[in-house]
């Protein structure tokens, strides 16, 4: 190779180095979300030893933020805004769905559980009720309503929600009268009920949930990286005033976590919920399974013999949504004298579920649901058609 190539290839292979070098050395950037009811064990965390602690972990410079906004916590886990996210488990739900992975969590896990003073029966008695949570974002608060909307009631179906500022209070408040029901740890309620039995009675109980500050990191971070952070979050954290996110709950904790407050509910009321072999027997007897899903996705896939109503939602995915906000013209075209069975992509799609309410509001006499949809539909080896 000649000298005047040789030169030529100095700048090219030096850019490379560099490229590479900065990419080696790029910044990550981390979030801690405190959650509001536990802000004692926030302010034992100092942002400057976290920082130096990831950076000397990694090798490479880390930015900490600190944060009790968890409502903005949540909208960064939907945009991958930070390479690591530690805080509570609603944050850690959010972002394993959407391109990270699990470090840890600091604490065992707890349940939660919904009480309310003994003259309520169920959950759905709720209805008209006051409830007492912590603050709006709490995990109380998700809780609650994780819990209510699986009864088919929303925040709205009650006569008041007080948010105040610590957890334990709400037992106070259902012992003077002030309140008709709470969310709190169930240790709390343990605690408490022997203090004061008669006055108050569990309504629900949620599922395992992670306890304390949970760790999760991008799946994209290089492995070294990746190994680095997690061995000191569950190790060397405590320097910085972190507790050691060494405890590792099983993945359907969080699963489960993210699925409250965002999935439709168990049951829809005046409708009745069937699975997707219950949908092929009645499709035999002549019932119509109806595809609320967008044109693009009944066109791509959809269950063999589907007719489309397509439900154009504008509304909150929420049981007390407004369905004058919604489209549903296309409920008019469907046959009154069949049974109908509503569907879309499945527990977390409101589609169907909304679609099942309104046919039943509208007097169609005989409405099924299945909340299921065409992924359970898909997942039994039933016919599909299309594309």
């Amino acid at each position: 190779m000649s000298q005047s190539v040789r030169m030529r290839w100095v700048p090219f292979v030096l850019g490379l180095y560099l490229l590479a070098s900065s990419a080696a050395h790029a910044q990550l950037t981390a979030i801690v979300a405190v959650e509001p009811t536990e802000k004692k064990a926030g302010h034992s965390i100092l942002r400057s030893a976290l920082e130096a602690g990831l950076s000397q972990a990694t090798g490479q410079a880390v930015k900490v933020t600190t944060t009790e906004d968890l409502a903005d916590v949540m909208r960064a886990t939907r945009s991958a805004g930070f390479d690591i996210f530690i805080g509570p488990p609603q944050v850690a739900a959010s972002a394993l769905q959407r391109g990270y992975e699990l470090v840890g969590c600091s604490q065992k896990s707890d349940h939660y559980v919904l009480v309310g003073l003994t003259q309520i029966e169920t959950v759905a008695a709720m209805k008209g009720k006051r409830l007492y949570l912590p603050q709006q974002d709490s995990v109380y608060t998700y809780m609650a309503r994780g819990m209510l909307n699986e009864a088919g009631l929303s925040f709205k179906d009650l006569k008041a929600v007080r948010h105040e500022k610590y957890p334990q209070a709400g037992l106070s408040a259902l012992t003077l009268g002030t309140t008709d029901a709470t969310v709190v740890r169930a240790e709390e309620w343990a605690l408490w009920a022997t203090t004061y039995p008669g006055v108050a009675k569990v309504l629900a109980t949620s599922r395992p949930v992670p306890g304390g500050f949970s760790a999760v990191m991008r799946k994209d971070l290089p492995s070294d990286v990746r190994s680095k952070l997690s061995q000191w979050l569950s190790t060397a954290s405590a320097s910085a005033g972190l507790a050691p996110i060494g405890l590792r709950p099983e993945a359907q904790e969080y699963q489960k976590v993210a699925e409250l407050g965002l999935f439709t509910p168990n049951a829809l009321p005046g409708v009745k919920r069937i699975t997707a072999k219950d949908a092929l027997q009645l499709q035999a007897q002549g019932a119509l399974v109806v595809d609320t899903r967008t044109e693009k996705e009944y066109r791509t896939k959809r269950i063999r013999g589907a007719v489309w109503a397509a439900y154009g939602e504008k509304s909150l995915k929420d049981v007390a949504f407004n369905a004058e906000q919604d489209d549903f013209k296309a409920l008019e075209s469907l046959d009154r004298t069949k049974p109908l069975i509503f569907s879309c992509n499945g527990a977390e799609c409101w589609k169907s579920y909304k679609a099942a309410r309104v046919a039943a509001d509208k007097g169609f006499a005989n409405v099924y649901w299945m909340r299921g949809g065409l992924p359970e539909w898909d997942a039994e080896g039933l016919p599909t058609e299309g594309g």
